[in-house]
């Protein structure tokens, strides 16, 4: 878990993920929080069946680095939104990382928060030298996430920002 100043990140085990995909409120209740409104995009589904689980249920991968992170607000014991890594470092010691907030929770900083909090825990991980992320170029909220973060907009595609964070006080292993 990685606490924050009003969050909780936790990570969620094969079996809390089962239950984040039934979406019928059996893991707030695991969880022992209030249930939300929380929605299962297409593409997390496809993400959470093809990848996350199979990655997740396999013992010779370190799933904290594969599984959803759901976000949970402590004072209001409730959900706001999800962050997770696209795998293990690689041979540059990067990590990518995605997330959503729930439409109810937005504007109200929680994923600059969390955010801010998976990069305090990555800085401490043996192998991680920087975080990336890419962003829609339409999607400001998100790529003010990033920026409010530290992120460097190192390069772009026709619909896509890629952004970059580099712990300069770290290097690969080799």
């Amino acid at each position: 878990m990685i606490e924050t100043e009003r969050l909780t990140l936790f990570p969620l085990t094969y079996d809390l993920l089962l239950m984040y995909c039934r979406n019928d409120h059996s893991l707030e209740t695991a969880l022992k929080v209030h249930p939300g409104s929380r929605i299962i995009s297409a593409e997390l589904k496809e993400a959470l069946e093809q990848t996350i689980l199979p990655n997740v249920a396999d013992p010779d991968q370190n799933y904290l680095y594969h599984t959803l992170w759901t976000i949970l607000h402590r004072s209001e014991k409730q959900l706001v939104g999800d962050l997770c890594m696209v795998g293990a470092p690689n041979a540059a010691g990067e990590i990518e990382i995605g997330y959503g907030t729930y439409e109810e929770f937005r504007q109200q900083g929680f994923m600059q928060e969390a955010v801010g909090g998976i990069i305090q825990w990555a800085k401490s991980q043996a192998g991680v030298c920087s975080i990336v992320a890419s962003t829609a170029k339409n999607n400001v909220a998100s790529f003010r996430i990033l920026e409010k973060n530290h992120f460097v907009k190192v390069r772009e595609t026709e619909d896509l920002f890629h952004w970059q964070l580099v712990f300069t006080d770290k290097t690969a292993a080799v």
